[in-house]
């Protein structure tokens, strides 16, 4: 399924096991569990790439799914009892939902803030 694109509204689809979402300046593919519903995405990998063919990754995280894995770290041990939530490459975001996450990183890529929190996978062709 894809949507038209307008002024609020990206275009969206699915390209194999990726959902992407697509921008005048940028497209994100996300890679969901294919039992989640998009809406509830809380964790997902994500895939950038920029008019100058870069591409740029990240794991998104709700704060809530923060919280969730570190009560259950709590019970079984892990990351110190739950003492502690770490990744290199993570962008924790409020929200739910593959389309509020990419609306997220349209205004890290507005700000020019996407090459600072992501994490280059190639550089770009020349």
């Amino acid at each position: 399924m894809t949507s038209p694109p307008d002024d609020n509204t990206p275009e969206t689809g699915w390209a194999g096991p990726y959902f992407y979402v697509r921008f005048d300046a940028f497209d994100v593919r996300f890679r969901p569990h294919p039992n989640e519903k998009l809406a509830d995405v809380s964790n997902v990998d994500a895939v950038v790439r920029l008019p100058d063919g870069s591409r740029w990754s990240a794991t998104i995280v709700t704060s809530a799914e923060v919280e969730r894995l570190m009560d259950h770290w709590t019970d079984t041990g892990e990351a110190t009892g739950g003492r502690y939530f770490w990744s290199s490459d993570a962008l924790i975001v409020q929200d739910p939902g593959v389309v509020p996450m990419a609306k997220v990183i349209a205004g890290l890529v507005d700000t020019g803030e996407l090459r600072q929190i992501f994490k280059q996978l190639d550089p770009p062709d020349q």
